[in-house]
């Protein structure tokens, strides 16, 4: 119980830290300070500066802003399609049931980065932002969430769990919310929102660096605002080139580290005792 507490308080912060930052960030960058170019963060606070002299606070910022609100989505969408999933293996409804299967196979067999590079690139350019995508992605893992949760659901007894529940006199609330999804699918959802959730951060990441190597637009955010992927492209230069800005690959890294932290907390927080 106590590691269980200690792994939510930590995800609560890291959580709360990423929304902080998203909140905080500016509408668009600071202006060039060349006097200021690659300054390490104890010469300025607190993350020090760019090769151009824009804090790197900037970047952070507003890479948050672009990546909290649609990776949450994803992760709770996620969550849902299981949930769903799940229930759907404790009723009688074998029709439904193999409809869902049926169109699961098909999502199932589409290769997603392909699907999200088409759905990106068919986007007006007003429309370009991590939310569509992150909403396609979300629709592409349900099949395995659906499946896993299932999976879960029939190991615990399907309809038999839930007739023997209601011979027992428990309502239909308490039979489905309480005993199969809080107490019994809790772990597999929430770890399965929390890794949706942070593939959604490395994918905007992942797009936006292809997008600043070509020197072309973001598919997922407007031109006005810096990704995380700004802070690991320049990073790089440190060690291809030797540059001096490897403070700037360590704060990218040190931004990513705070998703895959915040995921880790929250699927140890909801593992079964």
């Amino acid at each position: 119980m106590r590691n269980r507490r200690l792994y939510m308080g930590l995800a609560i912060v890291c959580f709360l830290t990423l929304l902080v930052l998203a909140w905080s960030a500016p509408e668009l960058p600071s202006t060039i300070d060349r006097s200021q170019r690659s300054l390490k963060p104890w010469e300025y606070w607190p993350l020090g500066t760019d090769m151009n002299g824009r804090p790197l606070l900037d970047y952070a910022t507003q890479g948050a802003k672009v990546i909290a609100v649609p990776s949450l989505l994803a992760g709770v969408l996620v969550a849902i399609f299981g949930m769903l999933g799940g229930l759907l293996r404790c009723v009688e409804w074998p029709t439904i049931q193999t409809i869902v299967q049926f169109i699961g196979e098909v999502i199932g067999a589409l290769p997603r980065m392909v699907v999200i590079l088409v759905v990106a690139l068919l986007l007006p350019l007003d429309w370009r932002s991590l939310m569509p995508l992150a909403v396609v992605w979300s629709i592409l893992c349900a099949p395995g969430a659906i499946d896993e949760a299932g999976a879960v659901a029939a190991r615990l007894g399907g309809t038999r769990f839930v007739e023997a529940l209601k011979a027992h006199g428990f309502g239909a609330w308490r039979i489905y919310m309480n005993h199969i999804v809080l107490l019994n699918l809790r772990p597999v959802l929430v770890r399965q929102g929390a890794e949706a959730m942070m593939t959604v951060a490395f994918l905007e990441v992942a797009l936006s660096y292809l997008a600043v190597v070509e020197n072309q637009s973001s598919f997922t955010h407007s031109d006005n605002l810096r990704s995380w992927a700004d802070l690991l492209k320049e990073g790089y230069l440190w060690l291809a080139l030797g540059l001096d800005t490897g403070h700037v690959l360590f704060v990218g890294l040190g931004l990513l580290g705070l998703i895959v932290l915040t995921a880790t907390a929250l699927t140890k927080a909801s593992e079964a005792r």
